[in-house]
């Protein structure tokens, strides 16, 4: 048998009585945690760790990725896609906290396929918090790092 085959079968054996003891199982439990910790510290300039508000959340891995994308684009300051991005958000549909004008800015999430801007945004308060929307201000959910 050539030895890189034998290798493979040992591993595979190996694996085997490991998962039957519970062994595999506590090595499978702490990497799932430390990717948990390695997307939460990956996402915590983006959005903040925990809810600022009582709407719905969303985790930022969670958001499409373009959704991602414009929290980056937001976080680095720009370029943005769009003269609008970074303009003033008003909400007067008044589903945010109310807020001084100012206080939100708006930035499009693009939609591929969209011939325009399509509906999806992300509103980013001045105190850091951050809302997705992807119908264009009907409803919003809080966005947290995770």
């Amino acid at each position: 048998m050539l030895p890189h085959v034998m290798r493979h079968r040992s591993a595979a054996a190996l694996l085997a009585v490991l998962t039957l003891t519970g062994c595999a199982t506590t090595t499978l439990e702490r990497t799932d945690a430390g990717q948990q910790d390695q997307a939460v510290s990956q996402y915590a300039d983006l959005a903040p760790a925990t809810a600022t508000t009582d709407l719905p959340t969303i985790e930022v891995a969670d958001l499409p990725p373009e959704g991602i994308e414009t929290l980056e684009l937001i976080e680095a300051d720009g370029p943005f896609p769009y003269d609008k991005d970074g303009s003033t958000f008003q909400n007067r549909e008044g589903i945010l906290p109310a807020q001084p004008r100012g206080f939100y800015a708006e930035y499009t999430v693009e939609t591929p396929g969209s011939d325009d801007r399509g509906a999806r945004r992300i509103v980013a308060g001045d105190d850091g918090s951050r809302f997705y929307t992807e119908d264009h201000y009907s409803s919003f959910e809080e966005v947290v790092a995770g």
